[in-house]
C-alpha cells in the first residue's frame, strides 16, 4: 500500500534530504512539501495526508504547534517532530501530543524506523 507523507521544514535542504531518504525507502509513496506551518495547513485543506514529518524550528508557528493542530483534525495521524534541538522539554512536549521525536540530521535509518511504526499504526487503526 502507498501512503502520502507531509514534509514541513523551512530549510529546502532538509526537505530534499528527507525526500531522498523517503524515495530510497518507499519509492512509490507520495510526498507533499511545505516550508511553513501556514503553508502546510493551507495544503491540508486541499489534500489529506497519512503521516507528517515536521521541523520543530520554523518561522511563525513551530512544529509542535502544527502537530497539535494536525492531531486535532486527525488524531490517528502518525507525526514526527524533527529537530537538532534535543532538549528533554521538546521531546516531552512531542510525546505529550502523540508525536515521535527524531534528531537532526535525519538519517535514513531513523526515518525508516518511524515510517515502519507509522504504517503499523495506520494499519491497526484501519482494522
Amino acid at each position: 500500500m502507498t501512503y502520502k507523507l507531509l514534509i514541513v521544514d523551512d530549510s529546502k535542504l532538509a526537505r530534499m534530504s528527507a525526500a531522498k531518504a523517503l524515495n530510497a525507502l518507499y519509492p512509490d509513496w507520495t510526498r507533499v512539501e511545505a516550508a511553513t506551518a501556514d503553508e502546510a495547513v493551507a495544503m491540508g485543506s486541499r489534500n489529506s495526508f497519512d503521516m507528517a514529518l515536521l521541523d520543530f524550528n520554523m518561522p511563525g508557528r513551530d512544529g509542535l504547534e502544527l502537530a497539535a493542530e494536525l492531531k486535532a483534525a486527525n488524531p490517528s495521524m502518525p507525526i514526527a517532530i524533527v529537530s537538532a534541538n534535543h532538549q528533554e522539554e521538546i521531546v516531552a512536549r512531542a510525546n505529550a501530543i502523540g508525536a515521535t521525536f527524531l534528531q537532526k540530521p535525519l538519517t535514513q535509518h531513523a526515518l525508516g524506523t518511524f515510517l515502519e511504526a507509522a504504517v503499523a499504526q495506520l494499519q491497526a487503526a484501519n482494522k
